[in-house]
């Protein structure tokens, strides 16, 4: 694997010196791939753009997604067909993107570095920063000096898009050469989100549903909405794209229109009719501490039927090492102070968050426990009732969809609705 992770970032550079596409850079915590589809979505109406493809933001996915490959897995003639496809880019002359938007994710230290020598953006985002992947990034401060890394390789004649309200992210806000453009809801920031609105009724279908904001930067003003999700979250990547925007020469009028065509990642709050007439937030890409709570602040704003219930089924939250109990006992914490009407964990690990909700004041009597993903899933089946909001939330590796996929009105939808619906995760 090694062998071919090298040879893959040798060609993936030649290509990119043919080329020589713009390249932006995302990273962070939270929100890379939702920025990244806002990127997409607002520089693809004046570029040809290309972003990365499903999770390939690593050593081997970055390099993929530059040649414009799928992986070929553990089939050798698959990655023939890869190598091929590198080979007729370097010599003949092809049709290549303009702009790639390239996640940027790390596990290790070093990480960053790896991949932006492959691939030396032009444009960095830095979305957030929270204790993930802590496991071998040692703490937070870890992760956030691994983050770095994409804005300080930064040319003096680049740009640097900062979440300005995240206080981690504008600690570094120093260490770049190049033009600092900051996004967020505070007064301070360049570009801003203003009269941020959930705008979501019960019954209404999903795609009539969404968040609508203003967006304002350097005294303009301009509406705009994201269809089929609720959250901060998506205006946080709206706020992104739209930065990314503004770095590529747009206006405010050609980026709203950007982010009319976007489309939320699969398993990134978005909207999915449930059964029993009951509305599911599926939110079960990925989790960490930070982007569950957020995730629940969406759930508790959300205008609701009378009598009807805001359930949060949460599964565990990996790879926070030391971080593990404090970060789920906080979720709970947060579960009970936000009136949240019923609590089911899923795993060992969420333990601590029904340990969290009940030291908090949550009753006893609202709070359920599974180790088992299907027993759980059979438990809300049951216990839903016309109206009620259900968020699904967890890491990777607790298959959270698992239980969506149970719980949805039209079943048949899953692979086009769900994360992980291909033949690598069924089991």
């Amino acid at each position: 694997m090694k062998l071919l992770q090298k040879i893959l970032g040798i060609l993936a550079r030649l290509v990119l010196k043919k080329y020589k596409p713009r390249i932006v850079g995302i990273t962070g915590s939270i929100g890379k791939t939702s920025a990244r589809e806002a990127v997409v979505s607002i520089l693809g109406t004046k570029f040809h753009v290309r972003g990365s493809e499903k999770n390939y933001n690593n050593e081997l996915g970055l390099p993929l997604t530059i040649v414009g490959a799928n992986s070929g897995g553990k089939n050798p003639i698959l990655w023939s067909w890869v190598f091929c496809k590198a080979f007729r880019l370097l010599f003949t002359k092809c049709h290549y993107p303009e702009v790639l938007a390239l996640e940027m994710g790390a596990d290790r230290p070093g990480d960053i570095a790896y991949l932006t020598n492959i691939a030396p953006p032009e444009v960095g985002v830095m979305t957030g920063v929270s204790a993930v992947h802590t496991e071998f990034l040692r703490d937070i401060n870890g992760v956030l000096e691994e983050k770095r890394t994409l804005i300080s390789v930064l040319p003096p004649s680049g740009m640097a898009i900062l979440n300005g309200d995240d206080e981690l992210v504008m600690s570094v806000a120093g260490k770049t050469r190049a033009r600092v453009i900051t996004y967020g809801f505070g007064e301070k920031n360049d570009l801003r989100a203003l009269e941020f609105v959930a705008h979501y009724r019960p019954g209404e279908a999903p795609d009539h549903s969404g968040v609508l904001m203003k967006l304002v930067y350097n005294g303009s003003v301009v509406p705009a909405k994201i269809q089929g999700v609720l959250g901060r979250q998506h205006v946080y990547a709206a706020l992104a794209g739209a930065s990314v925007g503004i770095a590529f020469g747009m206006n405010l009028i050609e980026i709203a229109k950007g982010l009319s065509h976007y489309k939320p990642p699969r398993g990134r709050m978005c909207l999915v009719p449930g059964i029993k007439k009951t509305m599911l937030i599926d939110d079960t890409y990925n989790a960490s501490p930070r982007a569950t709570l957020e995730a629940l602040r969406a759930l508790r704003e959300m205008e609701i039927e009378e009598n009807a219930r805001r359930i949060a089924v949460i599964g565990d939250m990996k790879e926070l090492g030391e971080y593990t109990e404090e970060g789920h006992r906080g979720v709970g914490e947060y579960v009970a102070k936000a009136g949240i009407d019923i609590l089911v964990t899923v795993g060992e690990l969420a333990r601590d968050i029904a340990r969290g909700a009940l030291h908090t004041g949550m009753l006893a009597e609202n709070i359920f426990e599974f180790t088992d993903r299907d027993e759980a899933g059979l438990f809300v089946q049951k216990e839903l009732r016309e109206g009620d909001v259900v968020l699904l939330k967890g890491s990777q590796g607790a298959r959270m969809e698992k239980i969506t996929k149970e719980l949805m009105a039209d079943p048949l939808r899953a692979k086009e609705l769900l994360v992980r619906q291909n033949k690598e995760w069924e089991n």
